[in-house]
């Protein structure tokens, strides 16, 4: 089978899709309308997708077919070619565009068929972290003895070591047991799949993610940070028997395990892109000036390789005060 990086899309093809929602949704940033931006993005990553010349299955996307008009579970996309399975957010962290708070992308995940997991719309514990301390954590160990394995790693003292965790009120045990350890934390409001991206990028300074959140974001950062050498593992967090059951139907088996890197993302040929809708620790946000927007995104691939790219695009002409 070739590899995504053969094939005649060119793996910058897919950042103009996320540069596509990513500019659509920053027109509704700070305005307060978390489900327009949200709408505005789902509505241009589709239209860029069906344009390209794969032959897509959205694994992750907008919810199943009754839930969302476009980018649902199970959609085909794209005008035909190889095929591939694609995990997509249109806007990772609405209420951060709806706000004008930071940290909000457009985000895909693009694998050979059956190389991404189809995660079910639940929360997942997860541990993310950098290439250096890759081999040296588990998600089941004490959060010390993981940090202090971090801190081994990185050559640092262990309350130079940051860690990102969602402000929310389950981790409120979280949060004392790193403070005891010593270590430094960001909270965040929303956004965890940067944030744990954010651990494999060494000009960030997050060093550690810890916590729950969405499991379908888990699979769209283990993609990114499989690419990056870094690991990352989850463990299924089913907040009713519902939630469970539909698991178990998805195929997942024992809903409790721990799903490694490899769970996650099976395909060794993976690309990852997101663009910044708002200014971030990965990547800025979207700039508007005279008739022109500059967006800057980051494309990365299994082989290692890491882009930053940065694109100027004209506008169409729009009525006064639109």
């Amino acid at each position: 089978m070739r590899a995504l990086l053969d094939h005649p899309v060119h793996s910058l093809d897919f950042v103009k899709v996320t540069e596509s929602a990513a500019l659509s949704a920053s027109r509704w940033m700070g305005r307060g309308e978390r489900d327009a931006a949200d709408a505005a993005a789902v509505e241009k990553m589709r239209e860029a997708l069906g344009e390209m010349e794969i032959a897509g299955r959205i694994v992750i996307g907008e919810g199943e077919r009754d839930e969302a008009p476009m980018l649902y579970i199970g959609e085909e996309v794209g005008a035909g070619g190889k095929e591939v399975d694609i995990a997509v957010d249109p806007v990772e962290g609405t209420n951060l565009v709806a706000n004008g708070l930071p940290n909000a992308i457009a985000v895909m995940a693009i694998a050979e068929r059956g190389g991404l997991l189809h995660a079910p719309d639940t929360y997942m514990k997860k541990l993310a972290v950098g290439a250096r301390a890759a081999p040296y954590v588990h998600i089941d160990a004490p959060v010390r003895e993981n940090l202090e394995a971090v801190a081994n790693a990185l050559e640092k003292p262990i309350n130079d070591v940051c860690v990102i965790i969602l402000d929310r009120p389950r981790h409120a045990d979280l949060i004392a047991e790193v403070r005891a350890a010593g270590a430094r934390i960001r909270l965040i409001s929303d956004g965890d799949v940067d944030a744990c991206i954010a651990t494999a990028i060494d000009s960030t300074g997050v060093h550690v993610a810890m916590g729950t959140g969405g499991a379908p974001e888990g699979v769209l950062a283990a993609a990114a940070i499989k690419c990056l050498g870094g690991n990352f593992m989850g463990r299924l967090q089913p907040r009713n028997e519902t939630e469970r059951q539909r698991a178990v139907e998805m195929g997942l088996g024992d809903v409790g395990r721990v799903l490694e890197l490899n769970d996650l993302v099976r395909s060794n040929d993976v690309i990852f892109c997101a663009t910044g809708i708002t200014d971030g620790d990965l990547v800025r946000g979207v700039r508007f000036f005279g008739n022109h927007a500059r967006t800057h995104s980051i494309l990365v691939h299994s082989s290692g390789t890491v882009r930053f790219i940065e694109s100027t695009h004209r506008l169409a002409a729009r009525p006064h005060g639109r």
